[in-house]
């Protein structure tokens, strides 16, 4: 036997989740632009909302190459949502894969195909343009 005492494992404190996050950006918007991000969705927008309307305070627009692409994309999206505990996000569009809609409370997500978002140009609705936006990379 060696006098050594034997090595212990280090444990460093969880951070918080507030706080690795850049200034201004929730937990639930992280995880749906990670969650968008990992699915390689396409044309990824993040418009601010906040004090702009009441229904929510983010919409996230975001393209799938096909129905199939937007169907993965968005039950992905679902279950990362249920399994953080964001559970009671509401889906429409989901049988067609035209365009998804998912409401996950605070942020709003819709997925198209690319023929479908340019026909609806959403962006446009909510003044992309404007200083409250921001393009997801």
């Amino acid at each position: 036997m060696s006098p050594d005492p034997a090595p212990s494992a280090q444990t460093a404190p969880a951070p918080a989740a507030e706080a690795a996050l850049p200034q201004g950006v929730s937990a639930l918007e992280e995880l749906i632009l990670n969650r968008l991000d990992d699915d390689q969705a396409q044309d990824v927008v993040f418009i601010d909302l906040k004090g702009k309307s009441a229904m929510a305070d983010g919409l996230v627009v975001a393209s799938g190459r096909s129905h199939r692409h937007v169907g993965a994309i968005a039950d992905h999206l679902l279950r990362a949502l249920k399994e953080r505990g964001y559970g009671r996000a509401r889906v429409e569009g989901l049988p067609h894969c035209d365009w998804v809609l998912i409401d996950a409370g605070d942020i709003i997500i819709h997925v198209f195909r690319p023929e479908v978002r340019a026909f609806y140009n959403i962006e446009k609705i909510w003044s992309v343009e404007s200083p409250g936006h921001r393009t997801a990379v």
